[in-house]
């Protein structure tokens, strides 16, 4: 029988000198699942992150996808066989418009430039199709970014902060458009985040991380009450109340986690 898990993750551990953001990481993801990942800045998300998708590689432990192991396989081998991510800042050629980045990511992927506008539609920018790419609006920016990674239809798609730097009243938007697609597509998503009410909102389960470790895992009722989480992550990023768009420190993920 089929496992229902579209990745197995399996004692990962990865030190960076005396800093040890992954320590015995043991985790499945179950397919079509949207799965929240929490923590103060430090505290290995992001390098759980970039050890699935082929950025870092863990000293020691295992990723299987689908049942094939890709443990220390380069990122674009991994994009190739159906993990895409995009970055907390979008990474768009700022001198192009919306529609040549896409094409641009279609040509890489070797699909048509005859889908760029279907790309564009998915994420609700087709209207921004021959706008520059740098003048616009961080939210369409960031769904801009979040299309790039969503040409080839991966069967998993990891974001980091999919809503830093957006404005507060159009985090609710961009979640929604991204997570729309995802699930016409079937794909499984998980996503950094330190806004506790994006988390509560959007996730069927989160991980939440403390010191290279999965401090509590389970919905998110149950995970944002957890006392320890509470303690020393809640306490230390945000507050569980309506987005506030907070995003303070969290720029200090990608360089310390």
């Amino acid at each position: 029988m089929a496992s229902k898990h579209i990745i197995e993750a399996t004692g990962l551990y990865k030190t960076f000198g005396s800093v040890t953001p992954a320590k015995d990481i043991t985790v499945n993801i179950d397919a079509q699942s949207v799965v929240g990942l929490i923590g103060t800045n430090g505290a290995g998300k992001t390098t759980f992150v970039n050890m699935l998708t082929g950025y870092i590689k863990p000293d020691r432990g295992e990723i299987v996808f689908r049942g094939k192991r890709i443990t220390g396989l380069a990122p674009r081998k991994i994009t190739r066989l159906g993990i895409a991510r995009s970055f907390q800042i979008p990474q768009l050629f700022g001198s192009q418009t919306a529609r040549e980045n896409i094409e641009i990511a279609l040509a890489i992927s070797g699909l048509s430039a005859d889908l760029a506008n279907e790309s564009l539609a998915r994420l609700g920018v087709l209207e921004f199709a021959d706008m520059i790419s740098g003048t616009l609006p961080e939210g369409v920016r960031k769904l801009l970014d979040i299309a790039l990674a969503m040409v080839c239809k991966p069967e998993v798609l990891l974001l980091d902060e999919p809503t830093s730097g957006v404005a507060a009243e159009e985090k609710f938007d961009v979640m929604n458009r991204v997570l729309d697609a995802a699930r016409v597509l079937g794909i499984t998503v998980l996503f950094v985040e330190h806004d506790m009410e994006i988390v509560r909102r959007y996730s069927d389960r989160v991980l939440a991380f403390c010191d290279g470790r999965i401090l509590a895992d389970g919905t998110p009722d149950v995970v944002l009450a957890d006392a320890q989480v509470r303690e020393l992550i809640i306490g230390e990023t945000v507050a569980v109340v309506p987005s506030s768009g907070n995003t303070a420190n969290a720029a200090g993920e990608v360089a310390h986690a």
